[in-house]
């Protein structure tokens, strides 16, 4: 049975990233906002701080890294909280101090997930260390990941990609990317694999860096794949077209990585709500909540139904990474959690800024700038709709063909 209280072993882990949020992330926010595509370089001393936690924790890993499947699969395994629950919680942290300087933290990518959930122990030991981000949009193929037409083709020892990417977060900066592509386009889904690819491999050209209403700090990167040499040894997962598992393999990796744009999203959600509740009570309106919001002012009334969606959202977001940690499928329980929250995210912001008037408007203030971000994490890792209809099809039994 899932426990809803915050895990007492891991408080330590939850102080520690609420102190760099607070310390490092929020003085430099303003500052790499602004300066959109210049590496925060004060980040650099915190990747050595942010892995000796990690190893501290006494975990599989806390950071983007330890977001992987229990090991013994087998969700019978009693209550543990491992990885998956570390790293949404720290997560959640981090993103009160700042979503874009989170998804610039040297080591912290989404293609570290990527990597934890599907690699194999080879594999995870030769990558280990090192920053990965994830390519798997293409201009033909945004939400239906299912339609990439990048191709990978065996020649000898390598594969051959060769196909564009866009929307790569961190891609320009991290020392690998980990590109969906497909061994043959006409079978389909279940040709579709991911290959680790070195960011110097000469054969993956940037064809150019994003200019963005948010997240400014984390640069996006669009990628051309010509003729790109990879050794199949940095192919995840199995190499071989299995029509029945479909797209499972790859799949996983969005069952592990959901849950943390949820609690990304639950971090920045949070940030916004402490904001206005401190101003509305400079302003001298009393939020009371054992009294019904219908008799307290309408300012009130918002503010305890945006708690109340926040907490449906944090608990979705826990849930989902506990069950992660036990073992059990959460596919379901993941698109929830980034439903929710992305949705929750949105709408708190954007209330937030109106609540708080031309203070809220102002970059003078961070509130305006969370508005912005708030944006990308109802899009990036399947966007709203395509968690609503994931969703769907799981509660309606339906497969993909279906139900579109």
């Amino acid at each position: 049975m899932i426990d809803l209280e915050v895990p007492r072993k891991l408080g330590g882990l939850i102080a520690q990233a609420h102190q760099v949020a607070e310390q490092v992330f929020r003085p430099i926010s303003r500052k790499y906002d602004l300066a959109e595509h210049e590496y925060p370089r004060e980040l650099d001393m915190l990747a050595a701080a942010i892995d000796g936690i990690n190893e501290g924790a006494g975990l599989e890993g806390a950071g983007a890294s330890g977001a992987s499947r229990s090991k013994d699969g087998s969700g019978n395994g009693g209550n543990r909280n491992g990885g998956n629950m570390a790293t949404a919680l720290s997560v959640m942290e981090l993103c009160w101090g700042d979503v874009g300087l989170l998804l610039t933290m040297p080591r912290q990518g989404l293609g570290n997930s990527a990597i934890a959930a599907v690699a194999n122990a080879e594999q995870l030991e030769r990558f280990k260390g090192r920053w990965a981000a994830m390519a798997i949009t293409e201009p033909e193929a945004g939400s239906d990941s299912a339609a990439i037409r990048t191709t990978a083709v065996l020649d000898g020892d390598d594969y051959v990609l060769n196909g564009e990417k866009i929307f790569v977060t961190s891609g320009d900066r991290a020392d690998l990317i980990v590109v969906w592509a497909s061994l043959d386009r006409k079978v389909g889904r279940a040709a579709i694999k991911s290959f680790v690819v070195e960011r110097d491999n000469p054969g993956l050209k940037l064809d150019r860096l994003e200019h963005k209403l948010g997240i400014r700090a984390s640069d996006t990167a669009n990628f051309v794949l010509e003729d790109c040499r990879v050794p199949k040894e940095n192919l995840l997962g199995s190499p071989e077209v299995d029509a029945k598992q479909g797209f499972a393999g790859v799949m996983q990796t969005f069952d592990n990585t959901r849950p943390l744009v949820a609690a990304m999203a639950v971090g920045l959600t949070r940030a916004c709500l402490e904001e206005t509740r401190d101003r509305l009570a400079a302003a001298g309106v009393e939020v009371d909540v054992d009294r019904p919001a219908h008799v307290q002012s309408a300012a009130a009334a918002a503010l305890l139904a945006m708690e109340a969606d926040y907490e449906a959202a944090r608990l979705l977001t826990l849930e989902a990474a506990w069950m992660a940690d036990n073992g059990k499928p959460n596919s379901l329980q993941a698109s929830m959690a980034k439903a929710k929250a992305g949705r929750t995210c949105v709408d708190v912001a954007l209330r937030c800024v109106e609540l708080c008037g031309s203070d809220g408007y102002a970059e003078t203030d961070l509130l305006e700038k969370w508005a912005r971000d708030a944006k990308i994490l109802d899009l990036f890792e399947g966007t709203q709709q395509i968690q609503l209809l994931i969703v769907a099809r799981q509660l309606l039994g339906k497969t993909s063909a279906d139900l579109r």
